[in-house]
């Protein structure tokens, strides 16, 4: 009982003193190492005191990240993880082997971060989280700890580390007026990840794009390996609820992750295995049972999520972009051309949503809904730009009204409910009581 007053005390201070980027937007981005730089020496320099690979990109670096994660904890080393923004619980953002973060050591954390000098210099809600991740894979004396970069790259308050393997999935417009409005020039601040003589796995880049990675690392003497040029494995089918890879270094494997994208994704995680084989011994084993447990093993959510709860099959994605649409888009397609799909969405007003309207899938129906944060952009208005596609659909006055009145819909076995958009309108539903097992 103490324990939980205390952390949610600290969580208290978190959310009144810092202010995080995923529920305001840009107004929280603090681009600039110094701070982060600071902080890591005022806590002992966590960040130097384990091996890291550190995983940047506009799509695909959680599920990347998970995945790894999963299958070194499968070898039998001690990993930690960390990941953002949370779905549910803050602890999410912090595992080792699968587990959160200790409540006692966030309370520990902020408790002593309160009693710091006046003038130390104040960081961001993530430079804070970041900070407490690193202190403590140092404190549970992990073997290796993946991490994903938040914004970015380049200044991004990760990018204090000096890791062992930088990773980048790939590029898509998104955060522009953060990053740049082109895709080289988002390209050029997530190259800012590739450290000097450290090997860079690229999953999917071509033309001009790729130039700028090639050109990085090779300005940083750093080996670049492009997973798209060589996958690692001969096939890629759906085989039921998983994905089966066939012929890859470590035999045939089975992923628990479904979709197209994850082909990429599997690409990106075999070509880094291969890179971190060097230095950790890495079983068939170990690779199989990773892939296929990855959820379990990493806690990770909200990639093609599927529930069945009360009759009713749902499936929720975080997908926000032109990135994740082009895959999410068919993906429900093939699913209208079966059943129902009621697709109930919801996104942030500082999104872009133009560019993902035409992958919409005209076949489905549309429950539009607003995320209960301040970025949350109103149901009608997105109703409205999806009128303008020649998409309609109903107004629904939260996420929970959306899903129920999508679940009435329906009607048999094939039917499937989709909640996305947004990761906080896929918080909202997973968070939902009446969806508990």
């Amino acid at each position: 009982m103490e324990t939980d007053i205390r952390y949610n005390k600290a969580l208290e201070m978190l959310e009144g003193y810092f202010t995080a980027f995923h529920k305001v937007g840009s107004d929280a981005y603090k681009p600039g190492l110094e701070r982060s730089q600071a902080l890591d020496a005022a806590l002992g320099y966590p960040s130097r005191q384990f091996t890291s690979v550190h995983v940047a990109g506009t799509n695909g670096k959680g599920s990347t990240a998970c995945t790894l994660a999963a299958v070194l904890t499968s070898a039998g080393y001690r990993t930690g993880l960390y990941t953002s923004p949370h779905l549910v619980d803050f602890r999410e953002r912090i595992r080792v082997d699968g587990a959160m973060i200790d409540k006692s050591f966030v309370a520990d954390f902020m408790e002593s971060y309160a009693s710091q000098p006046a003038d130390m210099p104040q960081p961001s809600y993530f430079e804070l989280v970041t900070a407490m991740a690193f202190c403590y894979f140092a404190s549970r004396n992990v073997d290796v700890a993946i991490i994903e970069t938040g914004l970015g790259g380049r200044l991004d308050s990760t990018n204090i580390l000096n890791p062992g393997l930088s990773i980048i999935t790939n590029i898509s417009l998104d955060h522009m007026a953060l990053l740049g409005d082109t895709p080289e020039a988002i390209a050029a601040e997530k190259a800012g990840i590739i450290k000097p003589n450290v090997p860079v796995v690229i999953g999917e880049a071509s033309g001009s794009v790729r130039d700028v990675f090639r050109n990085a690392a090779a300005a940083k003497g750093s080996p670049a390996i492009f997973a798209c040029d060589n996958p690692l494995f001969t096939s890629a089918v759906s085989d039921g609820d998983t994905m089966l890879y066939k012929d890859t270094p470590w035999g045939d494997i089975r992923g628990q992750l479904t979709g197209d994208c994850q082909k990429l994704n599997t690409a990106t995680v075999l070509n880094a295995l291969v890179v971190l084989s060097e230095h950790f011994d890495i079983s068939p084993d170990a690779v199989r049972n990773g892939f296929a447990n990855v959820c379990s093993l990493s806690g990770l959510a909200g990639r093609w999520m599927q529930l069945h709860r009360n009759g009713i099959s749902y499936i929720c994605d975080t997908g926000h972009n032109a990135g994740a649409w082009q895959y999410l888009g068919p993906a429900l397609a093939g699913l209208a051309s079966r059943g129902r799909v009621s697709a109930v969405l919801g996104f942030v007003a500082d999104k872009d949503i133009s560019a993902i309207l035409p992958y919409m899938p005209r076949e489905a129906d549309y429950y539009f809904v607003a995320p209960s944060v301040s970025r949350a952009r109103p149901a009608g208005d997105t109703a409205g730009l999806f009128a303008a596609a020649g998409i309609t659909g109903t107004v629904c006055g939260s996420v929970a009204e959306g899903v129920k009145k999508a679940s009435q819909a329906c009607t048999c076995d094939a039917d499937v409910v989709f909640v996305g958009g947004s990761t906080f309108v896929v918080a909202e539903f997973l968070a939902m009581e009446s969806l508990s097992a």
